[in-house]
């Protein structure tokens, strides 16, 4: 598989028409895989060579947390079915995808001008998405290399003492940082794993604050990524094929859907095509990596294969 060259995103769009910004076109006119067509045969196989002692860390929270769910979702019900003559079976209800940690699909971000992702404006037909459904990459599958920037041990370091439960915006100065003092690199192609330290805050608090976190829907305060348009060019110009982290929107909370400026979403799913993961556990990874200081290794992702779906849990696998 090749690719066609990586513009510089100063030099977006590559399509007559296509918006600002918008990587439409890069990857073929009627591509619905965005920036996941980075992870090339390769790049999966260098990844592979970077397993060394084979420990695998599953980067999958619970499904019933954060309890109660956020942003307006509902709790999962489980259901045990008794079988003849003997077992179970399970039944699921109120199954929120996306309740805890997931990718975001490329048709979940609608840009408020232009549409989904690589000019695909049509509405969901009925009850799903004919185009940029999560099935493609679950028919493709995610595997490659992860690099894992811990900005929160990197802020502990320098005596930073903000809480992740605050709107702090982790800056791309911050990010550059962070890899210099961890000594390692961004290749093309990576899967870049941002620990922001808000999950294992999340478990520190009380059943109150928990609470409180859920009645605020989308206005309550959390650390993430700035929203800024020059974080995207960073992502793009650098190459990520996906980003995930460990907060509940990959950007800080609150957020602002009513402009493209304060809604990073828009940049990187609408008009980037960018695979975005966010509520990943990261916690057990990067408690080995400040161990032994290696801070990359491959990553195995199979979101649920359903036709149409705006999201999916992550599934997701790092292997050292």
């Amino acid at each position: 598989m090749s690719l066609p060259a990586h513009p510089e995103y100063a030099r977006l769009p590559v399509q007559s028409g296509a918006p600002r910004g918008s990587s439409w076109g890069v990857f073929g006119d009627d591509d619905q895989i965005g920036t996941i067509n980075l992870l090339t045969p390769a790049r999966v196989r260098s990844a592979t060579r970077l397993v060394r002692r084979g420990d695998v860390f599953p980067l999958n929270w619970q499904l019933e947390l954060p309890d109660p769910p956020l942003f307006s979702r509902r709790a999962l019900s489980h259901t045990l079915i008794p079988l003849q003559p003997a077992g179970t079976d399970d039944r699921y209800d109120s199954f929120f995808p996306q309740a805890s940690s997931h990718w975001d699909a490329l048709c979940h971000t609608h840009h408020l001008e232009y549409g989904q992702y690589n000019a695909t404006s049509e509405p969901a037909s009925g009850t799903v998405h004919r185009t940029n459904g999560v099935e493609h990459w679950a028919r493709r599958g995610i595997a490659g290399r992860f690099v894992l920037l811990d900005i929160a041990a990197q802020r502990a370091a320098r005596g930073d003492r903000r809480s992740p439960g605050q709107r702090t915006q982790v800056t791309i100065d911050e990010l550059q940082c962070t890899l210099s003092a961890q000594q390692v690199q961004l290749d093309g192609g990576d899967i870049l794993l941002v620990r922001t330290g808000w999950l294992a805050w999340y478990q520190s608090q009380p059943a109150s604050v928990r609470k409180d976190l859920s009645a605020k829907d989308v206005d309550f305060t959390s650390i993430g990524l700035s929203a800024d348009e020059s974080m995207a060019q960073w992502l793009w110009d650098n190459q990520v094929a996906a980003i995930a982290a460990d907060n509940p929107a990959l950007e800080a909370t609150p957020f602002d859907e009513s402009h493209v400026d304060r809604y990073l979403h828009y940049r990187l799913i609408s008009l980037l095509g960018m695979a975005v993961g966010e509520l990943f556990n990261l916690e057990g990874l990067a408690a080995d990596c400040r161990a032994d200081g290696c801070y990359q290794g491959l990553l195995t992702s199979a979101p649920l294969n359903k036709y149409g779906g705006s999201g999916s849990p992550a599934n997701a696998l790092a292997i050292k």
